[in-house]
């Protein structure tokens, strides 16, 4: 199950990610976003449980939980949406 994790830290690292989902069951992956230009965490990232019930344990656990002084949002992955492409 992938997770969507957001207010998530500007200095939190994959692993922290990881560590912290990872006392709700086995994670598959953990991927911060950031910033192409400047390299900098957007402050959110995804998380893939390696089954649903631990994702739900972790979204129940960590949902509105406070994290390094930081209120975490955590809900369920929504698919991507297709884009059109860029005209330059």
């Amino acid at each position: 199950m992938k997770l969507f994790v957001g207010s998530l830290p500007y200095n939190i690292l994959e692993s922290e990610l990881s560590e912290l989902f990872g006392q709700f069951g086995s994670v598959v992956s953990a991927k911060l976003i950031v910033d192409q230009f400047s390299g900098e965490s957007k402050g959110f990232g995804f998380v893939e449980m390696s089954t649903r019930s631990e994702g739900h344990k972790a979204m129940d656990g960590l949902n509105g939980k406070e994290y390094k002084h930081r209120k975490l949002v955590c809900n369920e992955a929504k698919p991507p949406v297709k884009r059109g492409q860029r005209r330059r």
